[in-house]
């Protein structure tokens, strides 16, 4: 799910708050040591989000942040800020030429540089998070 979060829109909160969950407390959040990366460089992204990227030669940032059973990954373009909902179980992470970050069709790789290396740690905690969460769901039981 794709939204436009410059203003504030009930209705789309809603539906992301239904797909991953309500962000943490503040409270919460220290306990996790940060639920919120820093920005970092996207590389490029796919068709479907092409209308959101900068078309000159301008950077394009874009940060993730954990919930409850997802992720949401917020792009900036301009003045205009855009969600990407991601739930656990649809989200794929790939590390190539870039760490990129794919579900419902459409993917969005941030470049490896500086602003990557900072952020290590919470993409290692990303990883971490969909494992136990799919552990959640297994649906064999294993041989003995």
């Amino acid at each position: 799910m794709f939204y436009n979060t410059t203003y504030k829109n009930r209705d789309a909160e809603a539906t992301i708050n239904d797909l991953i969950g309500k962000r943490y407390s503040f409270i919460e959040s220290i306990k996790l040591k940060g639920t919120g990366s820093k920005r970092m460089m996207i590389d490029d992204v796919s068709i479907g989000f092409k209308k959101i990227i900068n078309s000159v030669s301008d950077i394009n940032y874009g940060n993730i942040e954990i919930r409850e059973k997802g992720l949401l990954v917020h792009i900036n373009k301009g003045l205009n800020n855009y969600s990407w909902a991601i739930p656990f179980y649809q989200l794929h992470i790939y590390k190539t030429n870039g760490y990129s970050l794919h579900a419902q069709g459409n993917f969005v790789r941030f470049k490896t540089n500086k602003l990557y290396t900072e952020n290590k740690k919470f993409l290692d905690r990303i990883l971490q998070l969909k494992v136990e969460n799919e552990a959640n769901y297994s649906f064999y039981e294993p041989i003995k």
